[in-house]
């Protein structure tokens, strides 16, 4: 189960339930408008905005995003500039982002988006039960001073707590947004975490450098080499995915 799967099934659902039922046996897939009003290519605008604003919607409602930036900072404390390359992170973030989120994503999968695949409930029925899994998991991981933040900049009442009744939770719109600000929190905090030792390597390098007069060569091409190293010898990315994972669960 793959997000990419899940926001390309939601996408053609969308696009099907428009279409005619006798366009069904035709080669070609259309959309009805109804009547051609401004309401049917409305509907057809916020369809394709939808679609296209899927992938980063998706990114700032999952762990994708502390993971991303978190491996983004362990290259720049390396000091390598494209190594890893930029794509292999992206990959490794999203295979992260499903190890990390397998609890949230099955029963959103099995409940919402496969019988929804099926024909065998609504769009609108599918949302509503995709919401309940997706709102736990961003009540667990989001700060209660960012949800509050988000509360006041909505001008909307302060938000209750997790065991409040569904009419006193907070939206989630106002949800997403506080989980967003929090997963960049956690994120850099990580990342500081992880720069320390690559900086103690530089500085080590730096001054041994100076203290000899060698100061005309590079200190952080020569701390690379060690940097590496280190990172290895710690068995660094089974450290790293087991931290990232374990305090996303």
């Amino acid at each position: 189960m793959r997000p990419e799967r899940l926001i390309a099934g939601l996408a053609m659902a969308v696009a099907l339930a428009g279409a005619h039922p006798a366009a069904a046996q035709q080669p070609s897939v259309g959309v009805d408008l109804g009547d051609g009003s401004e309401g049917g290519y409305v509907r057809l605008l916020l369809l394709f905005a939808s679609a296209s604003l899927a992938p980063a919607l998706l990114a700032v409602v999952t762990s994708f995003a502390r993971i991303i930036v978190v491996l983004l900072f362990l290259r720049a404390g390396i000091g390598a500039q494209e190594i890893p390359p930029t794509y292999v992170l992206i990959g490794l973030a999203m295979l992260l982002t499903v190890v990390a989120m397998l609890p949230t994503l099955q029963p959103v999968w099995q409940d919402a988006v496969s019988p929804l695949l099926a024909d065998e409930i609504s769009l609108a029925e599918a949302a509503t039960r995709a919401e309940e899994p997706l709102r736990a998991f961003l009540e667990r991981q989001v700060r209660p001073a960012d949800l509050e933040l988000m509360a006041g900049l909505a001008e909307v009442e302060p938000p209750a707590t997790v065991d409040a009744p569904a009419a006193d939770r907070p939206a989630m719109s106002v949800l997403a947004a506080a989980f967003a600000i929090s997963e960049l929190r956690a994120a850099f905090l990580i990342g500081f975490i992880i720069f320390l030792p690559f900086v103690v390597i530089d500085l080590v390098v730096g001054s041994t450098l100076a203290s000899i007069g060698m100061i005309s060569l590079p200190a952080p091409l020569l701390s690379l080499p060690f940097k590496i190293l280190l990172f290895v010898m710690v068995d660094g990315w089974a450290l790293l995915t087991e931290a990232l994972v374990s305090t996303i669960r």
